[in-house]
């Protein structure tokens, strides 16, 4: 019996670095679930680029799926209608997060902007990774299931470590979620499910759009020593060495896709 084609679930795939990674994937061959929040005709946009990408000899399938992975019920919902469509998966993208809609210093900031980036950023993916889990580990020893080994990629920030005192409440949510990488890869380990984080930089994406012209000046300036704005492909491109298991040996890795801007220099 051959085995089933390679399926990624990439939440947050109707844009920016979420459609970069469901992209890439598909030049490889993988089938994409791409999960979005409200806006399904960038969904839709992305499913086309992804059909073009793809391989023309290939079986890979792109469905888009909408689901607001903050809520329990709609995280139940995603996978189950992932394995409906697919049959299963093995590539977890944790990509979907939000900013604030306002920046503000953090001595004004409310607290409606950080329950909503805490729920958003942090809740859905460590629920959505513990559900993901305990599917896989259920059908691990399956027979009847062949398949490939699952892997877990979450896309956090360089505001990981980074302060920005006019929006606290996304550094503290990126902060949170890069301990779900250490925290599953130590939990999943005897199962042979390995678990990454991707730290991106200063990225092309809607959402450092309105700040365009202040990075352009720190990129200009050299806030990290290569002088250009990261892209979505980029990061795909990071993804896409995880998916064809080039770290069989690694887990709970960062890998950071930030121009160098981690490094420290005198």
């Amino acid at each position: 019996m051959t085995n089933p084609p390679h399926v990624a679930l990439v939440t947050g795939a109707s844009r920016g670095i979420g459609r970069g990674i469901a992209i890439e994937l598909a030049r490889i061959g993988y089938g994409v679930a791409i999960n979005f929040a409200g806006n399904e005709a960038a969904a839709r946009e992305c499913r086309d680029l992804c059909q073009k990408a793809a391989p023309k000899a290939g079986r890979s399938r792109f469905e888009i799926i909408q689901a607001d992975i903050s809520k329990a019920e709609d995280r139940k919902r995603l996978l189950e209608s992932v394995k409906k469509n697919f049959g299963s998966f093995d590539l977890l993208v944790n990509n979907a997060g939000v900013a604030p809609s306002v920046r503000a210093d953090i001595l004004e900031a409310g607290e409606e902007s950080f329950d909503r980036l805490i729920a958003i950023n942090v809740k859905g993916p460590y629920f959505l990774t513990q559900a993901a889990a305990n599917s896989w580990i259920a059908s691990l020893h399956d027979a009847k299931q062949p398949g490939h080994r699952p892997k877990i990629v979450t896309i956090s920030s360089v505001s990981a470590f980074t302060a920005s005192v006019n929006r606290g409440d996304y550094c503290v949510s990126k902060a949170a979620l890069s301990m779900l990488t250490p925290l599953f890869a130590t939990r999943l380990a005897e199962y042979g499910i390995n678990v990454y984080e991707i730290r991106p930089g200063i990225i092309a994406t809607d959402m450092t759009g309105p700040v365009k012209a202040k990075y352009d000046k720190l990129i200009s300036e050299g806030i990290a020593p290569i002088k250009r704005w990261g892209t979505p492909e980029d990061i795909g491109r990071a993804v896409v060495a995880i998916a064809e298991d080039r770290f069989p040996f690694s887990t709970g890795e960062v890998i950071n896709v930030d121009g160098g801007f981690h490094l420290r220099r005198l």
